[in-house]
């Protein structure tokens, strides 16, 4: 198999990976099996896939979208074909951020130990501390028991930049 087939059924397989996700997804929210997804459904799809609660006009945005004649919701492929766009114009930037801001806690600007521990706690409660401690260490890069965004960052996207 050469290289240009090995990347394509990489990425054939991991479109079916997410295409089964997003299918599952939209099983889960069509509760009544009416073969689409009205605008609250779409909603909690969105939560499910996303991490967050799309905004009016975003919703206003996806139902237009993925609107067919005499359906008055979204029917599965339109969800799927959605959700990829979705999925592939994702800004890691902003998941950065929102995964930050999940650990700053006490909305400091920056983490301390303790926000790493409350957060490693809920998230890997078996983790030891020791582990969580040298975590902590290896991303303060000055030692001076404040992470910034900026290390947070690097952190994060090293192993992206690094894959």
């Amino acid at each position: 198999m050469s290289f240009r087939s090995a990347a394509g059924f990489c990425r054939n397989d991991r479109e079916m990976t997410e295409r089964k996700r997003f299918a599952s997804v939209f099983d889960q929210c069509d509760v009544e099996k009416k073969g689409y997804l009205s605008r609250e459904d779409v909603k909690v799809a969105v939560v499910m896939l996303f991490g967050y609660k799309p905004s009016k006009s975003e919703t206003d945005i996806m139902m237009q979208a993925g609107a067919v004649p005499n359906c008055p919701g979204v029917p599965l492929e339109r969800f799927v074909s959605l959700m990829g766009r979705k999925l592939s114009a994702e800004d890691p930037y902003e998941k950065t951020r929102h995964i930050f801001s999940a650990f700053d806690v006490h909305c400091r600007g920056f983490l301390k130990l303790e926000d790493f521990k409350s957060t490693f706690a809920r998230v890997a409660p078996r983790l030891p501390d020791r582990t969580v401690l040298e975590a902590f260490r290896h991303v303060d890069h000055d030692s001076d028991g404040h992470i910034s965004f900026k290390d947070f960052e690097d952190v994060i996207t090293y192993g992206l930049v690094n894959h």
